[in-house]
């Protein structure tokens, strides 16, 4: 990779697009909140007091103010998730990437480094990038007659370390948030039930007269909280796991690449 690309990687990682798509998400949960699940067609009188039986929408809108929350996060992680998988998809390049590294290694036993150089090519991505990177390093160190073997070895896996610390940051961008928000969605949802159940309980109260009808349909709405929260914990591990496991592949094949051009390298020029 050129310092060039590098550095304009660098400068467009600066911008907060995160924050950018958080707000967004807000926003539209907050609309639909209010102009989906709150449509008066939703309730039985116009104070919005009692949903239309079996209606969810307007179950959902009685959930409270804190269910707009939940649905930013929820929205939050579909985004950032479809993001990574393309971002992903995209580092890990136009063909598989156990055949891409099995072509580098024959590449490597046969000498011809510029073929394998012209795969990286083809195969282009994260991975192809790193590789290319030592392969060139590779030819520069054939030419030198400065080093001794083991600093022209040692120049070689330095420069792979340097490409890959340039690539996976990219491909680790946005997951904190998805592992935030899987454990933040949990407790959020409780504190909107915690809320929901003591105006329940507020209301019965108050009225004095205890009435079961009123106070299970205050139980449900709070629970709407306890719902939307647990499920978007749920997608939140299972797409922070799935991606981390992705990365850890990419991740294993460049360490893999890194030894084999080095120990050809080694063995090669003794």
């Amino acid at each position: 990779m050129s310092q060039a690309t590098a550095t304009t990687q660098k400068k467009a990682s600066k911008f907060p697009w995160a924050l950018v798509v958080i707000v967004s998400a807000l926003v539209v949960s907050e609309l639909i909140f209010h102009l989906v699940f709150g449509d008066r067609k939703h309730f039985l009188d116009d104070m919005k007091h009692e949903p239309v039986p079996g209606d969810y929408f307007g179950i959902v809108y009685k959930g409270g103010f804190i269910v707009p929350f939940l649905m930013t996060m929820f929205i939050t992680v579909i985004t950032f998730s479809i993001e990574r998988f393309l971002t992903i998809k995209k580092a890990q390049g136009t063909g598989s990437i156990e055949g891409f590294l099995q072509i580098i290694k024959s590449k490597l036993h046969t000498g011809d480094i510029n073929g394998a150089i012209s795969e990286c090519g083809k195969q282009k991505g994260s991975v192809a990038n790193v590789v290319q990177a030592g392969l060139a390093k590779y030819q520069e160190m054939e030419k030198n007659t400065e080093f001794t073997l083991e600093q022209k070895v040692q120049h070689i896996q330095q420069e792979i370390e340097e490409a890959t610390s340039l690539e996976l940051p990219s491909l680790q961008a946005n997951l904190p948030i998805l592992a935030t928000i899987a454990s933040v969605a949990t407790l959020v949802a409780l504190l909107g039930t915690v809320i929901g159940m003591i105006k329940a309980f507020a209301a019965l109260a108050t009225t004095g007269n205890p009435d079961p009808a009123a106070l299970a349909a205050g139980i449900s709405e709070a629970l709407i909280n306890t719902a939307i929260g647990i499920g978007t914990s749920a997608f939140a591990i299972i797409f922070y796991n799935f991606f981390t496991s992705m990365i850890d592949g990419l991740t294993y094949g460049i360490d893999e690449m890194a030894y084999s051009i080095a120990q050809t390298f080694a063995t090669t020029k003794k």
